[in-house]
Parts: structure tokens; C-alpha cells; sequence
């Protein structure tokens, strides 16, 4: 049986909790963990990019010598891409970089990654995350009392706009609601703090 103990905001602990096994006792996949993050960082990607090919550079038209006699390389155009400043042969064009991944793979990733969270002793369950106002200092008060070390994803159960607000200028911590929470975020913060109330969310949404 797999459990977690559970701290007030001050840090004192108030008991434990049970964790569930198959979302937080597996064994960490490395490889669909690796597909996962190349998965989301590529559908971050604009796709913008974009370079001009021969026929796209600006002059060029005229041959720039006579094609004998000089001693020179013959040249048709000043704009080919050997030239500075000349067109870029097999550049990037604009396109999408999304793909998708199956619903199998992104739930194995997601238990994956909450599993190593819990493995590395890097999960940190309070009872109730809530904070009476807006208040960065009563949130970086909040770490110090849980001693968490490093960057922290702190997860609520839903929108909750003092918690938001309290931790957004902390540097190295998010803030996220149970339903939107995601592999890469997970494994790029040190810790994830969650709550009672998020971690029943987690499972009702994830399970």
C-alpha cells in the first residue's frame, strides 16, 4: 500500500494518504517519458520560420560577367546560394510541427512522471492549499514552511486565483490546476506540491 504523509501549510504534519498504485507506484517508462516531452515541445512550436530561396531574393537578374574570358567561375545570378547575401538552397518553410501521440502512450507518460515524482521523494501533499490574499510573501513563507528545495509545481484542484497570484512572481514556480497538468511541466519542476482536494482530482481525471 503506497501512502504519503500530509502537512499544514505551516509544515507540521496532520496524517497520511493513500496513493494511488497505478498512478503513483509504476515503474517510470523513460522512453515514452522522452516521446511525451519531444511530443509537447513540438506542438509548442510556431512554425514561422522561414528563409527565401533564389527566386525570392530581392536583384540578381542580370548576369554579373560575361560567361568567358574573365578567368572568373561562371555566374548566372548573383542571388544562387553560394553567394553572400544570395538565396538559401533547402531552407526552412513555414509549417506545422504537431503531431499526436495515443491516449495509451500519454497516460503511461503521465503516470510515469508522477511515479518518479513520488520515488525521488519529491512529492509533497498538503491538505488544503489556500491562501486569504494575494500575497508573494506569504507564499514564499508557505515553501519555507513545507521545505521544498528548488523549483516547485503547485497543483490545485481548480482555479484559484489568490494562489495564482501569490506564487506567479516567485521565480522557479508555477502554479496549475489538476486538469491541466502535464508531463513536461512535472519533470521540469524539482518538486510538485499538491493538495488533498487536487490529488482526487488528479485520479478522476487521469484514472
Amino acid at each position: 500500500m503506497l501512502k504519503s504523509k500530509v502537512y499544514d501549510m505551516a509544515g507540521k504534519e496532520v496524517g497520511e494518504i493513500e496513493l494511488n498504485e497505478a498512478i503513483f507506484g509504476i515503474e517510470p517508462n523513460k522512453d515514452v517519458l522522452h516521446e511525451t516531452v519531444k511530443n509537447y515541445l513540438a506542438n509548442q512550436r510556431q512554425g514561422t520560420q522561414s528563409t527565401l530561396t533564389r527566386a525570392e531574393v530581392r536583384g540578381g537578374g542580370a548576369k554579373p560577367w560575361r560567361q568567358k574570358g574573365t578567368g572568373r567561375a561562371r555566374h548566372g545570378s548573383i542571388r544562387s546560394p553560394q553567394w553572400t547575401h544570395g538565396g538559401i538552397a533547402l531552407g526552412p518553410k513555414p509549417r506545422s510541427y504537431r503531431y499526436t501521440l495515443n491516449k495509451k502512450t500519454k497516460r503511461l507518460a503521465l503516470y510515469s512522471a508522477l511515479s518518479s515524482k513520488v520515488q525521488g521523494n519529491r512529492l509533497t501533499v498538503i491538505d488544503n492549499i489556500a491562501f486569504d490574499a494575494p500575497k508573494t510573501k506569504d507564499f514564499v513563507g508557505f515553501l519555507n514552511a513545507v521545505k521544498v528545495e528548488g523549483k516547485a509545481l503547485v497543483v490545485t484542484a481548480g482555479a484559484d486565483r489568490n494562489t495564482y497570484l501569490s506564487g506567479r512572481n516567485v521565480p522557479g514556480v508555477k502554479t496549475t490546476m489538476a486538469s491541466t497538468l502535464n508531463v513536461y511541466d512535472i519533470l521540469k519542476y524539482d518538486n510538485l506540491i499538491v493538495d488533498k482536494a487536487s490529488l482526487a482530482a488528479i485520479e478522476e481525471v487521469f484514472a
